[in-house]
């Protein structure tokens, strides 16, 4: 889940090093320290040995794509359930991440009414007609995306009890955005109205860069406000606890976890 492209470097460069002192890459094992950190994991470790009996964990539900299913979710969820219980943070010991996008009238799916799983949604934004008349048309039917794809996260993909669980929304620019960032907001505020409407938590996953690019400065009155944050971006423990110090995403935040990459794998640190 954490940025790609960062990723593949830290594995290139182990990989090499490794390779010059005659050995080879070993499955990856939690880094040699004292505090308590989880471990976050999705298809990308479809697989894969992971360590065992992380201090909390949190399980990506989708495969890349916010309309897909991460087809390891029932065997990670199962691992994710091997944390420690009680919690020894203040994460709860097991919470889920999704893909979030808004690709507009380009995407193989596009809202054109306020009704979905049923029900006849109430929309902030006004009545979704397709998108297609005007800017507060696009930002209603934006926000019918971001509810459809939180109710179909709930729903289809395999999650048992989900109004139990903590929902961070993945928020990268590798997915496919929309230029009115006002648009893309209300994606996100439709998924969080649809997960607090089954009296699930939200959170919010991104880095300041992506997140402004995406979503730009978040109202105070907008549901995204509040929402605790999680910052990717650190290549260490240190860098991870340095940057919970950072400015949360949205008016109101504050910075709940911070990531790091280690060995192939995404740890988490839980800020104090």
């Amino acid at each position: 889940m954490a940025t790609r492209a960062l990723k593949k470097v830290l594995s290139a460069a182990i990989t090499l090093g490794l390779l010059l002192l005659g050995g080879v890459p070993a499955s990856a094992a939690p880094p040699r320290n004292a505090e308590p950190v989880g471990i976050d994991v999705s298809w990308p470790q479809c697989g894969k040995t992971l360590p065992k009996q992380p201090a909390f964990a949190i399980v990506g539900v989708n495969n890349g794509l916010a309309n897909t299913t991460n087809p390891c979710l029932a065997t990670q969820l199962a691992w994710a359930n091997t944390a420690p219980s009680p919690a020894r943070t203040a994460q709860p010991r097991v919470a889920l991440y999704v893909n979030t996008a808004n690709p507009g009238l380009q995407g193989s799916w596009w809202p054109t009414s306020n009704h979905y799983g049923g029900d006849n949604v109430a929309n902030p934004y006004g009545a979704c007609r397709g998108g297609g008349s005007g800017a507060e048309d696009f930002r209603a039917c934006s926000y019918m995306y971001g509810y459809a794809k939180a109710y179909d996260d709930a729903t289809i993909r395999g999650i048992d009890n989900p109004e139990k669980y903590l929902w961070w929304l993945d928020v990268e620019t590798e997915n496919s955005w929309q230029p009115d960032k006002a648009a893309n907001v209300a994606d996100l505020e439709g998924m969080t109205a649809y997960f607090t409407s089954i009296n699930a938590e939200v959170g919010l996953y991104s880095t300041g860069y992506q997140w402004n690019q995406i979503a730009g400065t978040v109202s105070a009155s907008s549901p995204l406000a509040g929402l605790p944050s999680w910052l990717a971006g650190a290549r260490s423990l240190t860098g991870a606890k340095s940057n919970c110090s950072l400015p949360a995403l949205t008016p109101g935040s504050r910075v709940a976890l911070t990531q790091y990459v280690s060995a192939g794998l995404d740890y988490n640190y839980s800020c104090p």
